[in-house]
């Protein structure tokens, strides 16, 4: 097994017998950066003692007291902490501290999240083992869910020595983490290494894993992580295989850079190249190799367009060997691009209207740790209880597989969130655990809100509420959903309105469907884009005919969101104007406005008759051009189509969910694999003859019967 895992055994007291001596398993070690770049060094070591972000006091009264907020409140908080030297982060598990100076470890990597030891896991006591050279001293601090920071124990340190902590975790039943500062003497100090360990007996098991990355077209990212798996010799002990599923063009087996890799790793590196059906399709491959192969404990899914914390795999491991029950095990996401921003550090599914939200109460997306230390951030100490973790990153016990299936088969969206829900539904929870965790492209950077990716955002939304929500006609769904089609409409954005409609049709049709449309829906909604002024793009503005502007803004005044007093009148005025009235001539030669992504809000495209508008990139800008008999039409489909789903919810939710096992069965997804092989080429590198391998010839496939076609029948008699 891994360094992390490796059992050590404690010294035994004087007089104490050698066979009563605990052996103990490490839990997490001390790591600093692979690669120490100045945007990543605070979330492994700060050069400034831990100052709490909010401090208590109840004065003894049997009241809740008063809290003072010193830290940062917001993202972006004024002030950034002082930075260790590059230099001294030349070693990934030690630190030499200089002379009279203080290195902080209450940092995201090196802090100890007790909290979720003591709530998932039967840990009561952990041991910190730090070994010194040289003098000075290394103090434990220990929080409370509300941030308040204690000094819990200081050792003075001379010479070459091992400083052990017994740190018990009685009293983080909400939240709180422990850490250690190290203040060198008069001359410099070594931290060797650091260790957090508990008795090995208390894990439940001590499992291996294997990972299943799905790829398309993001060959140098893949070949970067397939890299780092490959030099790290803690992962690769208790590594089975490294599933790549290759659903792209761009294959791997194309590029000479995947040779010495696949010859360092051997066996542990499996490619299997098969038909673009999605990253559900994608994940489920993995999940039922891993499942199926005899020997992993764990399938790991992850993205392709991540940079790995290896360090984090490992922790996830380990922590799902002591959890008290079989526990999907979630990395946080941090933003690739802004690499000290914490973006997502737990999410829940709001229950009301199917939509993911913060699970920490005061928490927010995009935390930057360059301004907020951990120790300075309150909400950050209170545990994040989640109800899925993003397949960015996310270990799944393989007996959770074999119970509940694979993903639904929707392509992309939502397929990580319904199966955390799924999971849970059945006795097995999900962590989203601190001190793991990927950088990945952040949402906020994609343009996947206005794109052919609408279509799955929209459908597979409904699908999770008929199948998890717990309100008669999904609680705020399909209310929600409607309101968001008619801002689309004003907005323009006929394209995307299309899509959304095509959703809520597909959605009527029933479950059955899902898995022979699933390598078909893309292509007919990329070929969608041709009939939408919207969807077409260029990539200058001067690619347009120059702004025109024949009526200029009431004194001057730019537009603003209608009032919430006034908003009822407003929404019927703009109403009776985008049925009604004709645009002006000259909109249709020349635009109205050039609007910059951020500005494009829909009560502000609902006064123009068209527009320039740029995507969330600033790469492409497309001309949105007003169509009265358009927003006719497509009013009239999405009022009938909202008013089936309200009418059909009760009798679809049941078909929904009579079906959800069959659909996310081994045995259907067989099929789906052996019918979406990888592309046959006409000049393959690996094979003149032109045929290539396919996915149901890199692991055998079991031919099936398909879905029972009296369910079919009853799905489409639903949708009338």
């Amino acid at each position: 097994m891994s360094t992390t895992s490796t059992p050590e055994t404690t010294t035994p007291a004087s007089g104490q017998d050698e066979a009563e001596a605990t052996t103990h398993r490490v839990l997490q070690r001390l790591i600093m950066p692979l690669e120490p770049t100045p945007d990543i060094v605070p979330l492994y070591i700060e050069a400034q003692a831990s100052r709490a972000g909010v401090a208590s006091a109840s004065f003894g009264l049997g009241t809740g007291g008063t809290e003072t907020h010193h830290g940062p409140e917001q993202p972006g908080g004024s002030g950034s902490s002082v930075r260790p030297d590059l230099e001294e982060l030349s070693a990934r598990h030690s630190v030499e501290v200089a002379a009279q100076t203080l290195r902080s470890f209450g940092t995201y990597f090196n802090a100890f999240p007790a909290s979720y030891w003591r709530r998932w896991t039967p840990v009561r006591e952990v041991r910190l083992s730090v070994r010194t050279v040289g003098q000075g001293q290394v103090i434990v601090y220990r929080s409370n869910a509300r941030g308040v920071i204690q000094r819990h124990d200081m050792r003075i340190v001379r010479g070459a020595s091992e400083t052990v902590f017994e740190l018990p975790l009685t009293a983080f039943g909400d939240g709180g983490w422990y850490w250690f500062d190290v203040i060198a003497g008069s001359e410099p100090l070594t931290v060797v290494d650091a260790q957090w360990s508990a008795p090995a007996e208390l894990a439940r098991t001590e499992g291996t894993f294997s990972i299943g990355m799905t790829t398309m077209n993001k060959v140098p990212y893949c070949l970067d992580n397939i890299r780092v798996i490959s030099k790290d010799e803690d992962l690769r002990a208790a590594l089975d295989v490294m599933y790549v599923v290759d659903q792209g063009s761009d294959r791997l087996s194309d590029h000479e850079e995947l040779e010495p890799l696949q010859a360092a790793m051997g066996d542990q590196l499996q490619l299997i190249e098969q038909g673009n059906i999605g990253g559900s399709g994608g994940f489920s491959r993995g999940m039922y190799e891993a499942a199926t192969n005899g020997r992993s404990t764990y399938v790991i899914n992850c993205d392709d367009d991540i940079d790995i914390e290896p360090e984090s795999l490992l922790r996830m491991i380990t922590f799902a060997d002591f959890a008290t029950t079989p526990t999907l095990v979630g990395a946080h996401m941090f933003d690739l691009n802004n690499r000290s921003v914490l973006h997502a550090f737990g999410e829940s599914v709001d229950p009301w209207a199917i939509q993911p939200k913060v699970a920490t109460p005061g928490g927010w997306l995009g935390h930057d740790f360059a301004h907020g230390p951990l120790a300075a951030t309150p909400w950050l100490h209170r545990r994040a209880d989640v109800d899925y973790n993003g397949w960015w990153t996310c270990l799944i016990p393989t007996e959770t597989v074999r119970e509940i299936g694979l993903s639904l088969p929707v392509f992309i969206k939502w397929d990580d969130a319904e199966y955390g829900l799924r999971a849970k539904a059945a006795g097995y929870p999900t962590v989203s655990f601190p001190g793991a965790a990927v950088w990945h492209i952040t949402w906020g950077d994609k343009s996947d809100a206005l794109d052919w990716q609408i279509y799955f955002h929209e459908r597979n939304r409904i699908i999770t509420a008929l199948l998890h929500s717990v309100y008669d006609h999904g609680g705020h769904v399909i209310t929600e959903s409607q309101g968001i089609d008619l801002k689309h409409l004003f907005s323009m954005q006929y394209y995307t309105e299309a899509a959304r409609l095509m959703a809520q049709e597909d959605v009527l049709r029933g479950p059955l469907v899902l898995h022979g449309e699933i390598g078909t829906k893309l292509p007919e909604l990329k070929a969608l884009t041709k009939e939408f002024d919207d969807s077409l793009s260029q990539k200058d503005a001067d690619d347009f005919p120059a702004v025109r502007v024949t009526k200029p803004p009431r004194k001057g005044r730019d537009v603003h969101p209608p009032h919430r007093r006034t908003l009822p009148l407003w929404t019927a005025r703009q109403m009776a104007r985008q049925l009604f009235a004709q645009p002006k001539e000259t909109s249709r030669s020349n635009p109205q406005a050039e609007i910059a992504h951020q500005d494009a809000h829909w009560w502000r495209l609902a006064h123009y008759d068209s527009a320039v508008v740029s995507n969330v990139g600033g790469t492409q800008l497309s001309w949105y051009k007003r169509r009265p008999e358009q927003m006719r039409q497509m009013l009239t489909r999405t009022v009938r189509t909202h008013a089936d789903l309200y009418r059909h919810w009760n009798q679809l939710r049941e078909t929904y969910r009579r079906a959800a096992r069959e659909i996310t069965s081994f045995e259907a997804w067989e099929k789906t694999f052996a019918a979406h092989p990888a592309p046959v080429r006409d000049a393959d590198p690996k094979d003149p003859a032109g045929s290539t391998g396919t996915a149901a010839d890199a692991a055998p496939v079991t031919e099936v019967e398909g879905p029972a076609t009296t369910a079919e029948g009853t799905a489409e008699r639903t949708a009338g």
